[in-house]
């Protein structure tokens, strides 16, 4: 905006100052948005001119918001809410518009997609985006409209919803459960480097340390898929070592205990209809599917 003058904020500039506080570096800003980095760069130097305040410094590990930074991510993150709901219909009874659910890889790849992928047949006008990471994003960013977690959450003013826990078990092939059975080394499938402190990873090295780890993955999915080629033995949530074909429960103890699974959204989202919509949809087929993930 040429004519622009001192004060006066562009949209599209918050816009994009959003997409650099949510993903830390102007490279992953500018590829979410589609845009060059240089346009990134060039619109968070036009607000940053506008509101005559520094909102981002860089640091070895990417961008970090400075305390006008993280004010201004507050505002910009509630005018976004606003915009999103007038662009769902606001007041109406129909769900319209995107919501963006995140959930961990193999939740979302073993379970969600098949549920919620008749989403959009059943409400037309109502798109969904379900993205997956092992690590907990952040609702508050917002980064993703809905959450779907492992585990009680403990950060954040959320309104959060129980929809059951997950419960394993040790699967592998006919063949490779008889020799476990048998009381042969074991031989098993983990989570890779880089996840290495994941509970279930943890769990494994206290429980099994002699094992050799012979196959690597970063969701339950992946570690299945290698267990029905006679990788290993993988410990996997009943919800995906039941329905993979090829594997087959060991009879092997101990087992961890059962995680909870938890749904998130914000508090001031409560009575946003497409979201409350999906809320109510996992909670549904959560409670059909109980004895899929228990015990």
């Amino acid at each position: 905006m040429n004519d622009k003058k001192r004060g006066e904020v562009d949209w599209e500039d918050v816009r994009i100052f959003l997409a650099l506080a949510r993903h830390g570096s102007l490279s992953a800003a500018a590829r979410a948005l589609s845009v060059n980095h240089a346009t990134v760069a060039r619109r968070i130097q036009s607000l940053e001119a506008s509101m005559g305040e520094r909102l981002a410094e860089r640091r070895p590990e990417g961008y970090v918001l400075t305390a006008a930074g993280t004010r201004i991510m507050d505002v910009a993150s509630n005018m976004e809410t606003a915009a999103q709901s007038l662009g769902r219909g606001g007041a109406s009874d129909t769900p319209t518009g995107l919501v963006r659910v995140n959930a961990p890889p193999g939740l979302a790849q073993g379970f969600l997609v098949r549920h919620l992928a008749d989403i959009p047949a059943r409400h037309p006008g109502l798109d969904l985006e379900l993205a997956t990471d092992l690590r907990s994003i952040s609702l508050e960013r917002h980064q993703a409209d809905i959450a779907v977690r492992i585990g009680r959450p403990m950060d954040g003013d959320f309104i959060a919803k129980p929809l059951g826990h997950m419960a394993f078990g040790f699967y592998g092939t006919d063949e490779i459960c008889s020799a476990v059975e048998r009381g042969e080394r074991k031989t098993v499938i983990s989570f890779n480097e880089e996840n290495a402190d994941m509970p279930e990873a943890l769990w494994m090295a206290r429980h099994f340390p002699r094992a050799r780890v012979s196959f690597r993955a970063n969701n339950h999915v992946a570690q299945a898929v290698a267990a029905t080629r006679g990788a290993g033995l993988a410990l996997l949530p009943h919800y995906v070592g039941r329905l993979q074909p090829g594997l087959r429960r060991c009879e092997l103890e101990p087992l961890p205990a059962s995680r909870e699974i938890w749904v998130l959204m914000r508090r001031q989202d409560r009575t946003d209809v497409p979201i409350r919509t999906i809320v109510e949809h996992l909670e549904k087929v959560f409670a059909e599917a109980q004895a899929l993930f228990e015990d």
